[in-house]
This record gives structure tokens, C-alpha cells and sequence, in this order.
């Protein structure tokens, strides 16, 4: 299987979990060593939100904050990398050619993010289409999608099916701004309907999850 794995700065990076991206690190290593081919995509977080407000008290653009952001994304994608050792590529990702090239020597990519305008969303779908992912797997604050916003609405009630119809439905944000902060990205899920690439959306607190969605096991709310 060709697998692209989304972990959320939420998860990882909100505040720095180093326990948590040791048990990924192991985790990845055990899916590649099973014969999987795995890309990873990592959020910036708290910290690039953090940064993306500094940024506006500065009086830098979009586009600017942006590109502070990404920073902060790879910074996390460096940690995760060198965590990973000798499963992982010589260097993260910071092209789509990148981490093609990095697939076909073997190695797990690692991306932060890509370019302004997209959020690491967008990037993990993008990765996913031009890897021909089989699946993308992404790890959250939340135990999956739900039908209204779980942490202001008690009554929210999971949704284990979605098609990728539905989601704009569900979701109010439908364009990029910095620090876009939604369980999946507006223009992550063009891409994926694009491509129709299947995305598992997991609670990324436990990262077995990971493993449960690439068996095929019931977890986390599947689109497709």
C-alpha cells in the first residue's frame, strides 16, 4: 500500500509532544517494514499560529505569514525526520518532486509545508494525488468528523461514513487563510474529490489508529 499520513500540529505540536512523535516514528517504521511505501505530512501548530500572529503585528501580508508558518511546519518535519533515523529521507521534502524522488529510493517522506495558500491539509491531499496514494490517513484533535463542532456542541454526533458531497456541507470555511483551523482544509478536499484519493480522519492521540485504518479495521470517519 501507498500511504500518506497527515499528522495534525493539533496533535503533535499543540503543545510539543516529543513522547507522541517518538510512538509515530516507531509506528511509521513498523508500517514501511511491513512493505508499505508512507509519506508523512506535518503541522505547524499552535506555534505557527503563534508566529503567523506575530507576523500580522508586524504588518506582513498573507502571503508573508504564510511562508513563516511553513517554516515553523518544517521544523517539525526535521524533528520527526531525524526521529525516524535511517527509514527516513536525507532531507524533508519541499517539493512534490522531492518526495517522489524520495519514494523511489525507498524512503519514508517527510514533508512540512509546501508553498502559501495551502495549509499542510492541502499538501498531504496534494502529496497523495501525485504519489497515487491508495490511502491518506489523518490524525486529529478528534475522534473523527462530526456533524456540528463537537467541542461547542454536546449533542455532535460522529459521522463514520462521509462522501467527499458531503463534506462542504458540514464544513463553514470553504477558502485558505492563515492558521485556517477545520478539521480538513477546503482545498485539501478539492484535491482529494479530484482525485478521489480515500481519507481516514482518526484521532491522532493514539497513533495504533494509524495502523487500524491501513488493516482496514472500523475507526475514525472514512470519505470517499
Amino acid at each position: 500500500m501507498r500511504l500518506v499520513v497527515r499528522l495534525g500540529g493539533s496533535v503533535v505540536a499543540s503543545p510539543v509532544n516529543t513522547e507522541l512523535l517518538g510512538k509515530y516514528a516507531d509506528l511509521i517504521k513498523a508500517v514501511k517494514a511491513k512493505g508499505h511505501e508512507v509519506a508523512v505530512v506535518v503541522g505547524g501548530g499552535a506555534l505557527a499560529r503563534e508566529f503567523i500572529g506575530i507576523a500580522k503585528e508586524l504588518g506582513l501580508d498573507m502571503e508573508a505569514q504564510d511562508e513563516i508558518a511553513i517554516s515553523v511546519s518544517r521544523l517539525y518535519a526535521q524533528l520527526f525526520l531525524k526521529r525516524l533515523g535511517e527509514a527516513g529521507s536525507s532531507k524533508v521534502a519541499i517539493t512534490l518532486d522531492d518526495a517522489v524522488q524520495c519514494l523511489s529510493e525507498g524512503r519514508v517522506v517527510v514533508m512540512g509545508g509546501l508553498k502559501p495558500g495551502i495549509t499542510t491539509d492541502a499538501v498531504a491531499a496534494l502529496v497523495a494525488e501525485r504519489l497515487n496514494a491508495d490511502l491518506l490517513v489523518k490524525g486529529t484533535d478528534q475522534e473523527g468528523v462530526y456533524d456540528k463542532d463537537p467541542r461547542k456542541h454536546a449533542d455532535a454526533v460522529k459521522l463514520d461514513t462521509l462522501s467527499f458531497e458531503d463534506l462542504p456541507k458540514i464544513f463553514k470555511g470553504s477558502t485558505h487563510k492563515a492558521g485556517i483551523h477545520q478539521i480538513i482544509d477546503p482545498e485539501a478536499i478539492k484535491v482529494l474529490k479530484r482525485h478521489r484519493v480515500k481519507l481516514i480522519v482518526v484521532n491522532g492521540f493514539k497513533p495504533e489508529n494509524i495502523l487500524a485504518a491501513v488493516n482496514g479495521e472500523k475507526v475514525g470517519t472514512v470519505i470517499s
